[in-house]
């Protein structure tokens, strides 16, 4: 099977990003592939939310970009469905400002995921268009682009669109948008409707047709360090991640 590396990108905060990397990787490999979850966001939560402590961690992502440890000791089991995740916590941050003067900057990370064999490689990416960003988009295979029904949705897209036509004209041509997500929709109010089919006007058939709910038990399970699957399988939010890791094998593989 390909191997697929999806940057889970939006550069604004809040938008279900670190959701989405958690609960796709637990469905993915629920299917009985082998993913791993890469923490490219300095805050660690998509560390912490798979159940590892940030502050007791040998080594991280930022230590594997800089050649000081070796990335095949630093990815951890992360669950028992079988998930690996790269770990990052808080020193991660200072990779934006130290990556400036490395040659080649835009690449370490393409360089680290290289030699690592999975069906699926997902990267949560910091609520920005930094440097780690980019290096997300340039060892990325696609783009999944997850979108809030919420008053400023659309704000920031063209810019995030024009970043990645950026990044295929140069450092990546071959950077596929697998797809926009509506996140966070709550079904009972129209001004969530409303901002739904605004994103579909613009995004046409890049959307996904899985819809992800507003639900408690999406937002609770973090707090135990588990995936939507462990915590309430049985939830809407499990069965919309159930059904978007579906809906993603066939434009994977389709």
């Amino acid at each position: 099977m390909a191997k697929h590396i999806i940057a889970i990108l939006n550069q604004k905060g809040g938008v279900g990003k670190t959701t989405t990397t958690i609960n796709l990787a637990a469905y993915l490999a629920k299917a009985r592939r082998s993913v791993l979850v890469v923490d490219l966001d300095p805050q660690g939560n998509t560390t912490s939310g798979l159940g590892l402590d940030k502050q007791k961690l040998d080594s991280t992502l930022y230590d594997v970009l800089f050649s000081r440890a070796e990335v095949s000791k630093t990815i951890r089991e992360a669950s028992s469905h079988g998930l690996f995740l790269l770990p990052s916590n808080a020193e991660l941050a200072a990779a934006e400002v130290e990556l400036v003067n490395v040659p080649d900057r835009e690449h370490q990370l393409r360089k680290v995921l290289a030699g690592l064999d999975y069906n699926y490689i997902l990267i949560d990416c910091p609520p920005s268009l930094g440097l780690l960003s980019i290096n997300a988009l340039t060892a990325a295979t696609d783009v999944l682009i997850p979108v809030q029904t919420e008053y400023y949705a659309l704000e920031g897209l063209s810019q995030l669109l024009a970043v990645i036509q950026q990044i295929r004209g140069g450092l990546n041509p071959d950077l596929n948008i697998l797809g926009v997500l509506i996140t966070m929709h709550d079904r009972r109010t129209s001004l969530s409707d409303q901002v739904k089919n605004e994103v579909e006007r613009y995004f046409g058939q890049k959307m996904l047709k899985t819809t992800i709910p507003r639900n408690i038990r999406l937002a609770e399970a973090p707090s135990f360090g588990k995936t939507i699957a462990e915590h309430d399988s049985w939830s809407r939010g499990a069965r919309a991640y159930k059904a978007l890791a579906k809906e993603l094998e066939k434009r994977t593989h389709g």
